[in-house]
């Protein structure tokens, strides 16, 4: 009887923590991301169990949406490796060839890796931040306060926690880029199908248009508007797509004049398809590889702006924290309290190369020439 109850206890272990049957089938590295994120997930929910009784009743949006994360994460942590389960043992041929070029590149995992994982804390920064980040604390004997065991990256000026004004600044940044990208692209992406698949007048016209808003300098055209209008973080993430969709436009233009000559195209028109047929449901998914890694890109760059508006004063207004602000606010005590530019300043430079190994990477795997 011991095998055979051995083996049941075993299918019952497996379905219940499917990320265990993961790890033991050979997928070890998303086994144990998933079976991290089901144990850390619950045991955050466990810690900060009296911030969770009063989301519930009056919290903020953002907490609410701390609150839902918190769920969803575990959920989905747990349907991807039942899932993933079921489809044990997985060879490389039954992989699609994108993930398994992804997969091989160590870079670009780590990096996705660490893009998730940025998204994850900023949607967890309620249960996360342990002080109030506005909050300023005794200005005699809490201001520049060097890191400790209760202020893990010290405090600022105004004797504020460094490490909730950092995680509730990572909000901000992503939030930017983010809206700032799909502003971007879907601007981008109309005027570049258009002037791709139409041609003609209308192409020269769109181009002659890109040309004339890429000749502006960016940063001053972004200063000058900035200056000119109350600056908030909405405006700030549409000026940023708003600037960057020539891009784009270009990018998604060259993949639409290249797709709509091949084969499969020339006989969808002569079986009598549509221009808007073949246009949304052939041409453009076909183009959308170059798109995604122009995208993922595109949010460290956004990040990268982002914060030198706010080191000039001119982003997201005090107190709500930003990262580019808190180097600027830091800048006057470089010498006597270092962390106060140094966090901030190695976090945007961490996620912004976060973000274009694994646009480097996504590139790689999407070019089947550049496969190995």
């Amino acid at each position: 009887m011991t095998g055979p109850v051995a083996a049941c206890g075993a299918r019952f272990v497996d379905r219940l923590v499917p990320a265990l049957a993961l790890i033991r089938g050979g997928r070890v590295a998303l086994g144990g991301v998933l079976l991290t994120l089901l144990i850390a997930l619950p045991a955050l929910a466990l810690l900060r169990r009296e911030r969770i009784l009063p989301f519930l009743t009056s919290g903020a949006p953002d907490e609410r949406l701390a609150l839902l994360t918190l769920i969803v994460g575990v959920g989905g942590a747990w349907w991807w490796a039942e899932r993933a389960r079921r489809r044990l043992p997985l060879t490389p041929e039954r992989e699609a060839p994108f993930l398994v070029a992804f997969a091989g590149n160590r870079v670009g995992v780590t990096a996705l890796a660490a893009v998730v994982l940025l998204a994850l804390i900023a949607l967890l920064t309620p249960l996360l931040a342990p002080f109030d980040p506005a909050a300023q604390g005794d200005l005699v004997t809490g201001r520049l306060l060097p890191p400790s065991r209760e202020h893990l990256l010290g405090t600022d000026q105004f004797g504020r926690d460094q490490l909730s004004r950092l995680l509730y600044g990572a909000r901000i940044s992503l939030a930017i880029g983010l809206v700032a990208v799909a502003v971007a692209v879907t601007l981008g992406t109309v005027v570049g199908a258009l002037a791709g698949y139409v041609g003609g007048w209308l192409d020269a016209v769109l181009m002659r248009m890109v040309d004339m808003v890429i000749a502006f300098p960016r940063l001053v055209l972004l200063i000058a508007i900035v200056a000119l209008f109350q600056p908030s973080i909405v405006l700030i993430m549409v000026i940023l797509g708003l600037t960057q969709w020539p891009h784009i436009a270009r990018i998604v233009r060259g993949e639409v004049r290249s797709v709509r000559e091949r084969e499969f195209i020339l006989a969808g028109r002569a079986l009598g398809f549509g221009p808007g047929r073949l246009l949304f449901r052939h041409i453009l998914p076909n183009a959308m590889a170059p798109l995604v890694v122009a995208a993922t890109l595109g949010v460290g760059d956004a990040i990268v702006v982002e914060a030198v508006l706010s080191f000039l004063g001119l982003g997201v207004r005090p107190p709500t924290p930003s990262w580019g602000g808190m180097v600027a606010e830091g800048r006057g005590h470089m010498l006597g309290a270092w962390w106060l530019t140094a966090v901030p300043g190695l976090a945007i430079v961490t996620v912004v190369l976060s973000f274009n190994l694994a646009g480097d990477a996504l590139r790689d795997a999407l070019d089947p020439r550049r496969r190995p």
